[in-house]
């Protein structure tokens, strides 16, 4: 098996850290802006970013879960022993939770009726009596991935550094220029 072939495809690479950028930031956008930024068009503006970019995440997360069942590279299986399934459930969480905080996320900037860019603003939807349990529930979604993301992204780099395999290498956006998968 080349190299190549153990390696994911670029766009699933761009597609995979791009979601996780915007989870980062949305999540510490979500989690910091109230205590960091007083009240007043810098938070209004703010939060209108943070609801363009959920829009985008969710334009994302669905290229994403496409990509990755129709044309995505499909990586055999390394260990196909309680580690894989541990993994694939890991992964199972991280894409159920990714659409629950987009739906949840959707949901919110209806009932609230945000505005978005400049003028544009969508209509308040729903009963405002909403708000409350939306913003919780999209915030505990939010926390509980980014749990999942913290444990996900620790099993990669016990991979990397402690079992010295190619797991992390094949989602890396740029090879290492000397690995012992390129020596042998």
């Amino acid at each position: 098996m080349t190299l190549r072939e153990t390696r994911y495809d670029g766009t699933t690479i761009v597609l995979h850290w791009l979601t996780a950028g915007l989870v980062l930031f949305l999540w510490l956008i979500g989690t910091f802006l109230e205590d960091l930024v007083p009240k007043g068009a810098l938070r209004s503006g703010i939060w209108s970013a943070h609801f363009v970019l959920g829009f985008a995440f969710t334009g994302v997360i669905v290229m994403l879960l496409i990509w990755r069942q129709t044309k995505g590279r499909q990586l055999p299986v390394d260990d196909p022993g309680p580690l894989h399934v541990l993994a694939k459930a890991t992964h199972l969480a991280l894409y159920l939770l990714l659409l629950v905080i987009a739906g949840l996320g959707i949901a919110n900037a209806f009932v609230r009726g945000v505005t978005l860019i400049g003028p544009l603003a969508l209509p308040a939807l729903g009963d405002p009596e909403w708000r409350r349990p939306l913003t919780h529930w999209h915030g505990l979604a939010a926390n509980i991935l980014m749990a999942v993301a913290a444990f996900h992204a620790a099993a990669a780099l016990v991979h990397h550094y402690l079992w010295n395999d190619a797991v992390l290498r094949r989602i890396l956006p740029v090879r290492a220029s000397s690995t012992p998968y390129e020596r042998s």
